[in-house]
């Protein structure tokens, strides 16, 4: 896709206005005219003489231009350049001042002369002029746009097109699939949706029984098999059609247990150990007389599927972690802490704000419970059952987190995809309920922002064992408001299939042609990012399997080392009572667990010490292997903010030339310059021809920023900055308040000033 879909094209047809028949009877009001975008963007209406504020105290640096909205996003059109440098990430997708519209949270009009304010719904009157609009965004931006001189008529048609559009009234009317309908004319030979298939790592997408077996057989699960039962969603609409059983369970039986669960979600495995345990997750059992004899014939169908015939655990989740009603709370705090509260009113009580939306805490509880999960399996040996009521939410983010401590391959950049696939996409996790995309829907939670932050925190302790870096994983939280790619848009791939067919048949498209008209993966990042973007998402870190190190002055291999074997000093295993370790349940709940994992050890210890205390001392006293085992530190020192994420729009949080992108731009020179090194020693033995900083195929390096010459400045590139690569330029609109006690804090200070100590410096 070329980067030039960010510029709106004036047509000479005008769209049929029966447009408004497909998006639930919009009013001629909003659908005045409409025009073509390209090939599938549609301009719904737009306005002129639309100021974009930059700044509160005065208008000098705001941005003049015609604010324009489509069916897929409002886009800010402006001439004026922005009074920082240059932006330097871009998307094919979005613009600079574009913002999808399943990204808005809330659509506010203001009256200035008659002191109101309305928050527009869908298909709304609006009985007053508005002098300015206010879009609050899920990603934690805020946008004001004024109508100073703008006409009056044109502005209130705008901000109504925004509103209406904004909260679709079905699915179909989700942006995906008109952009789905107009490329696929464009699909032909070895093109999909129009994008060329192959060109890298392709990350599986679990829907075949062939990338499970692959996937039984990298993890050695020689007792698992690839069950079909669920063929055409024939037991459970929430399953996937193909998953993974023990071979002892045959398919009538689990055909006759399904109906006793929730939601017919039978037992499901996720990863085995190399030691034989394994993880598996299930819904409850909806009949209290069948549960007993249904938890014995699963029990035993898991039991026999280990090696040493060890019994499996059943952690129940929902008795052990936050409900989705106090996540969603804690999130909605948090927001209003980081982005809606003036920081002058706030500011001394900042910290306290943050931790007191119990957002962290719950952070600290999902990866406490994962490594207790990961005790068991590892440990002990034995199989844990993650038991939830429905199995597509808690579950989800506790599986995620258990398999990425235990295994390293889910810490690359296909890994991880492929992790996220399995666990979320393909077993069922309602992403449309819990995004809200149809703005209705009474469950709404941000349990996979949740899990990106626990998959943070792990990366923040242990930054060398990750492939990817944090502005990957806020990537990846952004993609989820682009409804173009499957990934994030279904409550599962049921609903995606059945979504998909209703639409070839609206359509008349033939049946032929219907596996050809698939949405994109999210996973497929050509389409969102050229090859030089994507290198942002590499880690020059990163130490992988097989990866090249130096030592002695030689060049070798890193290789993962084989894990201690722990049975030998394990005397037994607590249970997991009401979903936690009985040892460790007893401890206060905030630091519960990692009291007891803390490295200083100098503190005077009980007599007697539990095999799972054990354990951990015994991992946290040695040095961490990053292609083993990794466990996370605990301590309310340990886990931060995730900066880049929740404060990336505040222009007082950013640190012009500074933030740990400084530290990220010499790291990657550094590693830019080792691998080419490697690659002319290689030239120079007689292996493979080395890409060298002169030769044609520099962008091909892995790295973003690249070292050029000898001569290049020390000093990191101007348009570096905490938030880097994003732009808070004119996408959050507050006071500046530079030089308070917060923006201290934020630019790193150690010490927390009151108001009274800032008092004293001012004077």
């Amino acid at each position: 896709m070329d980067a030039s879909v960010n510029k709106l094209v004036q047509p000479s047809a005008v769209q049929d206005l029966s447009q408004g028949k497909q998006n639930g009877g919009v009013s001629p009001e909003i659908h005045a005219w409409a025009r073509y975008v390209w090939a599938w963007e549609i301009v719904v209406n737009e306005v002129n003489f639309v100021r974009k504020c930059i700044g509160a105290d005065s208008s000098k640096d705001d941005l003049w231009g015609k604010l324009v909205c489509t069916n897929f996003k409002i886009s800010f059109i402006t001439h004026d350049a922005l009074p920082l440098q240059r932006f330097q990430y871009r998307t094919r997708l979005l613009g600079e001042h574009d913002v999808p519209l399943a990204c808005v949270e809330q659509v506010v009009t203001v009256n200035d002369a008659k002191g109101k304010q309305k928050v527009l719904g869908s298909n709304q009157k609006l009985k007053f002029n508005p002098t300015e609009l206010i879009v609050y965004c899920k990603d934690f931006r805020i946008i004001r746009f004024r109508f100073d001189e703008a006409g009056p008529e044109s502005a209130k048609k705008v901000c109504l097109a925004i509103a209406h559009y904004c909260q679709p009234a079905d699915p179909q009317l989700l942006f995906g699939f008109e952009f789905l309908w107009k490329r696929y004319y464009g699909s032909s030979g070895d093109r999909v949706n129009g994008v060329e298939r192959g060109g890298g790592p392709q990350t599986p997408l679990f829907d075949r029984p062939s990338e499970w077996d692959r996937e039984i057989k990298r993890t050695g699960a020689s007792e698992w098999r690839v069950c079909a039962i669920n063929e055409g969603y024939a037991i459970s609409q929430s399953l996937p059609e193909y998953f993974v059983v023990p071979v002892s369970l045959a398919d009538q039986d689990l055909k006759q247990y399904s109906g006793f669960f929730v939601g017919q979600r039978v037992p499901l495995w996720c990863w085995n150990h190399p030691n034989g345990s394994a993880l598996v997750r299930m819904a409850t059992i909806r009949d209290p007389a069948q549960q007993r004899k249904l938890d014995q014939r699963i029990s035993n169908g898991i039991t026999k599927s280990h090696p040493k015939r060890s019994e499996a655990l059943k952690c129940d989740l929902d008795r052990a972690l936050p409900n989705i009603q106090d996540i969603q709370s804690a999130f909605v705090r948090l927001r209003q802490v980081c982005v809606i509260e003036p920081f002058e009113e706030s500011e001394e009580k900042w910290l306290s704000s943050v931790e007191g939306s119990r957002w962290l805490e719950y952070v600290r509880a999902f990866l406490k419970q994962s490594a207790e999960v990961v005790y068991v399996l590892e440990g002990k040996r034995a199989s844990v059952i993650l038991q939830e009521e429905e199995d597509r939410d808690l579950s989800c983010v506790v599986s995620s987190l258990v398999q990425l401590m235990l295994d390293p391959h889910f810490r690359s950049l296909t890994g991880f995809q492929s992790l996220v696939q399995k666990e979320w996409v393909m077993a069922g996790h309602r992403f449309m309920d819990r995004c809200n995309h149809l703005k209705k829907s009474k469950e709404e939670c941000p349990l996979f922002l949740l899990f990106l932050d626990c998959v943070w925190q792990l990366m923040n302790q242990y930054p060398a064992a990750f492939e990817f870096t944090e502005t990957y994983l806020t990537v990846l939280m952004d993609s989820m408001w682009l409804p173009v790619f499957s990934t994030f848009l279904f409550n599962g791939p049921q609903q995606h299939a059945e979504h998909t067919r209703e639409f070839v048949q609206s359509k008349n498209i033939p049946r032929a042609d219907e596996k050809a008209l698939r949405f994109p993966p999210v996973w497929d990042w050509s389409q969102q990012f050229s090859l030089k973007d994507q290198a942002l998402f590499n880690s020059p870190l990163y130490v992988g399997k097989g990866a090249t190190c130096v030592q002695n002055g030689a060049v070798k291999t890193f290789r993962r080392t084989k894990q201690k074997n722990y049975s030998s000093t394990l005397r037994g295993m607590p249970s997991l009572r009401n979903g936690m370790l009985a040892d460790l349940d007893s401890l206060p709940r905030r630091n519960s667990l990692v009291l007891r994992l803390r490295p200083d050890f100098s503190q005077q210890r009980e007599p007697t010490e539990s095999p799972s205390e054990r354990f951990f001392r015994d991992w946290f006293s040695r040095p961490a292997d990053l292609q083993g085992l990794l466990l996370p530190q605990l301590l309310p020192s340990h886990l931060r903010l995730w900066r880049l994420y929740f404060l990336r729009w505040v222009p007082e949080a950013q640190i012009p030339q500074g933030g740990p992108i400084t530290s990220f731009h010499k790291l990657s020179l550094l590693a830019d310059e080792i691998e080419t090194l490697q690659g002319r020693l290689r030239q120079c033995t007689g292996g493979t021809p080395a890409s060298t900083p002169e030769s044609p195929q520099t962008e091909q390096r892995r790295m973003y920023f690249k070292l050029l010459s000898p001569q290049d400045p020390p000093s990191p590139p101007e348009y570096l900055s905490s938030s880097f690569p994003f732009s808070p330029v004119g996408n959050l609109c507050r006071r500046s308040i530079l030089g308070t006690p917060l923006s201290k804090f934020l630019s790193g200070a150690k010490i927390w000033l009151s108001t009274e100590t800032l008092a004293n410096e001012t004077l």
